[in-house]
């Protein structure tokens, strides 16, 4: 779509930002990125902090660079968060990382497990708490620091699934879809195929590199439980079997934020033989209105 539409690619996926998370993260090749201008991937190593608001600020910033050359941004991604977050303009605070009282959260969840800080998040917002994972600590922990330090609810800064007007950018959204059969199928062929090109051995590297199992951005599925083998927790076959369990629900979970009746959203059909000429149809239409960002 890149190369046909004279687009450059801007990364919405929160794991694609990191250096080492290759093939676990399925981020563009460098035959890939060599074909099409890519921006936002390979930016940090897997120990630092990335989110919503520095993921802002620099794809409004690469979008803006984009259109100024006369070239169509493409944000592609699937990290929900991100990308409602720019199409709808949300802000988020601008509140600094707090190390002690991470610190002390963090010894909190270790020693009592993720639920009774999302509990406590449940206590002073609800609304974001709904869109939480207990098991998500790390994220869990960045809302009640939110809270620390503004004294307000973290949801009031619009982080959530939203059916909210696209008013910063007039936008066209695709999303692919297939039964959830046939998604399985694929999910469970793709793993096979991170193995098979050498997914162990880059957790290996990574874990040699000194990032801990399963913590932050290695918490992500295939990661973490192929760190569990590492560390001898797991058979590798449970550990693949895992992964792809894992991934199953990470797919359940992304129509939580692109909901098959979003009006907003122009749905095809993944598995369509058909489906590159069918988007390109859909983008022609729309670009014939002179419109600047595709989804």
């Amino acid at each position: 779509m890149a190369q046909q539409f004279a687009g450059e690619i801007i990364n919405a996926d929160s794991r694609q930002v990191y250096r080492g998370m290759d093939i676990g993260t399925a981020k563009p090749t460098a035959e890939e990125q060599a074909a099409a201008p890519h921006h936002l991937v390979d930016l940090l190593d897997p120990s630092e902090d990335f989110g919503l608001a520095v993921f802002l600020d620099l794809a409004r910033r690469a979008a803006d660079e984009i259109a100024a050359r006369g070239r169509l941004p493409i944000i592609a991604g699937g990290t929900g968060q991100y990308v409602w977050g720019l199409l709808e303009g949300k802000g988020v605070p601008k509140v600094a990382p707090d190390p002690e009282f991470r610190r002390a959260l963090e010894q909190e969840a270790a020693a009592g497990g993720g639920e009774a800080l999302h509990r406590r998040l449940q206590e002073v917002d609800p609304a974001r708490a709904a869109t939480l994972d207990h098991r998500n600590v790390r994220r869990v922990i960045r809302a009640l620091e939110i809270h620390q330090a503004t004294g307000r609810k973290p949801s009031e800064f619009s982080t959530g699934p939203s059916t909210g007007n696209l008013a910063p950018y007039n936008s066209l959204v695709i999303g692919l879809t297939m039964d959830r059969k046939s998604l399985y199928r694929r999910i469970d062929d793709r793993v096979d195929r991170m193995m098979a090109d050498g997914l162990l051995e880059e957790v290996e590297r990574l874990a040699a590199s000194g990032y801990p199992h399963g913590q932050g951005p290695l918490g992500s599925p295939g990661y973490r439980e192929l760190g569990l083998y590492l560390t001898g927790q797991l058979s590798l076959e449970e550990a693949v079997r895992q992964t792809k369990t894992k991934t199953h629900r990470l797919a359940r979970r992304q129509y939580n934020w692109f909901k098959p009746n979003d009006p907003r959203i122009q749905w095809l059909d993944a598995a369509d033989s058909g489906v590159e000429q069918a988007a390109a149809q859909v983008v022609s239409s729309f670009l014939n209105a002179d419109s600047p960002v595709i989804q």
